[in-house]
């Protein structure tokens, strides 16, 4: 490979986010136009529209590109995407739009002024079918599925106008990367094999064996955190960049390692997601996705593998960017370091696995964690934060207590 891969769909990116006096302009004109309040995952994925992240959408999507995506993994016009990207609201706000209308689109969290859309179209979906075919259960314990079904009853399609980036730049500084941004960096390099490790929590031991493994053939490795919002109990996206930062200072060769972070909310859609990652990590011009055990999942709603095996169910030349395939990995005793289930032959009395839950009970209960699971630099980040929020919630018990007193 002689250069990056095109973005998706097409040969350039296309960021939505106006700048200078057409921001200005446009900002201005919102200020009247009947506002419309988008969830946090609704507003990730119009930034993502912003920076170019889920070039070349041009705005939300129709019913169309709704029942195509759900059904096929396919846009209106035959584009490949796997995962809906709508927009809601409630029927009362709905009755009061046209068709044509301009409308403001609100934060609901921040009450910022995100963006403006054309009102294309209004309508209404069968939730039960979206949760059906993007994440195979309509179960409510699932924290997709209660997104799509905690949405409004409505649909608005149209063409945006993105007007912030939601203060990621500035809360993450260089952290916080466009596709652009990361594209200049990996030509800089003079990278055109790059993997993406996606990554939602800090990176352990496996992780880290992980992104090795791709250093191996591939020009370098894009670590890429999610920024957004998280189930209760996931890990701080600020703790999170410090462990994986001290990470890569330590136990990385230096130019192996880039990391980024970028500002969508998780979807645990496991295969479908895995998907979506690939997806856009090709607009950020990675050429491979590492794909390992329970890729984006949650709980036991997919099998271990699903999200590799969905590669090839879809279209052939659906996506530039490939998956880079990695069975489960962890610490063997006998072989006296990390392996995979496909490199080592001993039981597993001999491999040493933690779970995210066990890990973060014995961290906030003070305990180490093993050095086989853990590097001592990136424990020390975690238990400090552990330590932090435990202390938090003691002071949150006395002042209970005391008040009731």
């Amino acid at each position: 490979m002689t250069r990056l891969v095109n973005p998706h769909g097409g040969d350039e990116l296309k960021p939505l986010l106006l700048e200078g006096a057409a921001r200005d302009a446009e900002l201005a004109r919102a200020q009247s136009l009947t506002k419309i309040k988008m969830s946090s995952r609704e507003t990730g994925d119009l930034i993502m529209m912003g920076i170019g992240g889920f070039t070349p959408l041009e705005g939300f999507m129709t019913h169309g590109d709704w029942q195509g995506v759900c059904d096929g993994y396919k846009m209106a016009n035959g584009l490949f995407w796997p995962i809906p990207v709508t927009l809601s609201t409630d029927t009362q706000t709905a009755q009061t739009l046209t068709l044509g209308q301009d409308v403001a689109l609100v934060s609901s969290e921040t009450g910022e002024i995100m963006g403006t859309m054309k009102v294309t179209e209004i309508y209404g979906i069968d939730k039960g079918h979206e949760c059906m075919m993007v994440y195979k259960t309509t179960d409510l314990a699932h924290p997709g599925v209660k997104m799509v079904m905690d949405q409004g009853p409505i649909n608005l399609a149209g063409p945006v106008k993105v007007l912030s980036d939601g203060g990621f730049k500035e809360k993450y500084g260089d952290q916080f990367m466009t596709p652009a941004e990361t594209r200049a960096k990996f030509k800089q390099m003079g990278w055109t094999r790059v993997a993406a490790f996606q990554t939602r929590n800090p990176m352990h031991r496996s992780h880290e064996y992980l992104a090795k493994i791709a250093i191996e053939t591939m020009d370098g490795v894009l670590v890429h955190s999610l920024l957004g919002a998280l189930k209760p109990g996931d890990i701080p996206a600020e703790v999170r960049s410090e462990a994986i930062a001290t990470l890569i200072d330590n136990y990385f060769a230096p130019n192996t390692v880039i990391q980024a972070g970028y500002p969508l909310d998780m979807r645990y859609a496991g295969p479908r997601e895995a998907l979506l990652h690939a997806l856009f990590r090709q607009n950020y011009g990675c050429s491979h996705l590492i794909v390992g055990r329970d890729h984006a999942g949650v709980g036991d709603y997919y099998g271990p593998f699903d999200a590799q095996k969905i590669f090839d169910e879809i279209p052939a030349g659906a996506l530039e960017t490939k998956n880079m395939n990695i069975d489960w990995t962890f610490w063997c005793n006998k072989c006296g370091g990390m392996a995979s289930q496909r490199t080592c032959p001993h039981t597993k009395d001999d491999r040493i696995l933690l779970s995210g839950t066990k890990v973060r009970a014995m961290l906030s209960e003070g305990q180490d964690l093993p050095v086989e699971f853990s590097r001592p630099e990136v424990a020390a980040v975690l238990k400090k934060y552990y330590q932090g929020l435990t202390a938090e919630q003691n002071v949150k018990v006395e002042l209970k207590g005391h008040s009731a007193a």
